[in-house]
């Protein structure tokens, strides 16, 4: 019993660092955004928000997937398995932060800057679009492992926190659709550096409001109501 709870301490430790980080990330991206649509150094501040916002998107990414990891435990394999086939936007953001830095690099040291900046924008966009909906699918996990199957009221804990899981996929979605218009236009070469800023800033606030943060605002909601009423499900050889 003592392994499998402290498993699940690391694995909340684990969501809860990722989360600072990936605010931290956020933070960034919008200050540097700012700057350089002031006028200070606009290739170099771009390119190093864009690498800046790929990192933020691979912790967003390894946070979620450590929250899904926790729930595929022994605490909770039974009650949310029908419910993780949400996890699917996890892998975009993986591969399209990834991208996103290779591409923020080759910006920095002066290749096609502004084209890969833009191209960088929408490739953020597309992910966030992807993954708009996994906070919410994330939360409908949790909530299953909860409550395993019983019948029962839906706390006011429980209920603000399904809300804000939705309104975040909303913004995920809007901010994702956004970020892909303003790169496109940054790639025809209008203003593209304004442009392109003006994704990443957008991009920055989306993964400081809606990223990790609120997914583990979400599981800090679901799991003290959960532990007061005592409803974990019962552990493998648990002794009594």
């Amino acid at each position: 019993m003592s392994i499998v709870t402290g498993s699940e301490s690391t694995f909340q430790e684990a969501a809860t660092y990722g989360g600072l980080v990936d605010a931290i990330g956020g933070v960034a991206t919008i200050v540097l955004a700012i700057v350089a649509l002031s006028g200070l150094g606009q290739p170099m501040l771009a390119a190093v928000a864009t690498i800046v916002f790929g990192v933020a998107l691979l912790i967003q990414g390894g946070t979620m997937l450590t929250e899904y990891t926790k729930l595929l435990g022994p605490a909770g394999a039974g009650g949310a398995t029908e419910e993780l086939t949400g996890g699917g936007g996890i892998s975009a953001l993986f591969l399209v932060g990834a991208a996103g830095i290779v591409l923020g690099v080759l910006a920095l040291i002066g290749i096609a800057s502004a084209t890969l900046t833009a191209a960088a924008v929408i490739a953020f966009g597309g992910a966030l679009l992807l993954s708009s909906n996994s906070v919410w699918h994330l939360y409908r996990a949790k909530q299953a492992r909860y409550r395993s199957g019983a019948a029962r009221e839906i706390s006011a804990a429980e209920f603000v926190a399904g809300e804000m899981a939705a309104g975040s996929g909303v913004l995920q979605l809007l901010s994702g659709l956004a970020a892909i218009v303003l790169g496109i236009l940054a790639v025809t070469g209008a203003n593209p550096y304004v442009l392109t800023l003006t994704g990443l800033l957008i991009l920055g606030a989306t993964v400081l409001m809606t990223g990790s943060t609120l997914s583990g605002t979400v599981m800090g909601f679901m799991e003290p109501s959960a532990k007061a009423r005592g409803e974990f499900p019962a552990r493998p050889g648990a002794a009594e």
